[in-house]
């Protein structure tokens, strides 16, 4: 059992239940019970096998249908902290984050509400992702994004807050990332902990709470490798204060390679793409664009640039799916 007594250590046969509301036997519960463990398969990729790697997939994907990859294990210990009352959290108009936060809200019967970037998006259509949203109950409050800049501010919150009538709800920052998240997902490290081998474990990067997690999980001997998908330096100071945050100090052997973001947050090219592609048919996995894409794309390229030592094993997170789920879909997604 990790320490936030929600997940199962690796070395557990079978998944013990959440307990309380997020019981997955019991009332309100979160439907499926989550696949945890998640699944870990090695990939054949003469990419890396030439090169003397190891690839591995850590499929945190097929955690839970809903509450998808690292949602699961953000989200999970914030429920029980919500304890009923709305959850108020922020994201983009195709936010991953959203959608898994208004999934938890329909399957446990709580309240939701999604502040959402971007004030001229209230006069148009919803795009499919906050349509999900919508249908699953969560209720959309947008912003201009110079609020939304603010959104931490405490006078800025405070008139979110009074303005949607939820001043007694809990507050989730975007992307799910606080030191409750951190403190779930130190359970994936602890998953991968001296596990096969592994000597690096690797995943895309958006607000840094599941990197702060995982390195605190790993073993001494093994590193987290942060792939951001946004761009700017900003990252590192970011996990570094989550894992204060978490634990009272930096944690576990963990370090960013920030070229891969391909532009930016929610940008994608041709090649990028292309790439996707050909992952996809190479080992069947549906690969989401915006994160898990630029992940694998890194790691392809430190294999070839020799980042990584002969008899190296790298375990690939794969922190989520496409939305919607198609092996050919639209990949647009947000924190």
């Amino acid at each position: 059992m990790s320490d936030n007594g929600w997940v199962t250590s690796p070395d557990a046969p079978d998944p013990a239940p959440a307990p309380g509301a997020l019981d997955p036997t019991g009332p309100g519960a979160l439907g499926p019970g989550p696949r945890l463990p998640s699944p870990l398969r090695e990939a054949a990729d003469g990419r890396f096998a030439r090169h003397g790697v190891r690839l591995l997939l850590k499929r945190d994907d097929l955690i839970h249908p809903d509450l998808i990859g690292n949602k699961w294990r953000k989200l999970t210990p914030n429920l029980e902290a919500a304890a009923g009352r709305t959850l108020v959290t922020f994201g983009g108009a195709y936010s991953n984050h959203l959608r898994a936060t208004a999934a938890a809200g329909r399957l446990l019967g709580l309240p939701t509400l999604g502040v959402v970037r971007g004030q001229e998006l209230a006069e148009r259509p919803l795009n499919p992702s906050l349509a999900r949203c919508a249908a699953d109950g969560m209720r959309l409050h947008f912003v201009d994004r110079s609020t939304y800049r603010l959104k931490a501010d405490p006078g800025t919150l405070a008139h979110i807050l009074r303005s949607t009538d939820t001043e007694d709800g809990f507050v989730v920052p975007e992307g799910g990332s606080n030191s409750l998240a951190v403190r779930g997902c130190r359970a994936l490290g602890e998953e991968l902990r001296d596990h096969d081998g592994i000597d690096v474990a690797a995943l895309a990067c958006g607000t840094g709470g599941t990197l702060a997690g995982l390195a605190a999980g790993l073993s001494p001997g093994q590193r987290a490798l942060g792939v951001p998908v946004l761009r700017g330096d900003f990252l590192e100071a970011d996990t570094t204060a989550l894992q204060i945050a978490a634990f009272g100090t930096r944690r576990g052997n963990w370090s960013l390679d920030d070229r891969f973001h391909f532009g930016g947050y929610a940008r994608t090219t041709p090649e990028l793409d292309a790439f996707a592609e050909d992952f996809e048919q190479r080992h069947g996995l549906p690969v989401e664009r915006l994160y898990v894409a630029k992940m694998l794309y890194g790691l392809v390229t430190l294999a070839e640039e020799g980042a990584f030592p002969p008899g190296t094993t790298v375990a690939a997170v794969i922190t989520g799916a496409p939305f919607p789920v198609s092996r050919t879909g639209p990949q647009a997604a947000s924190r």
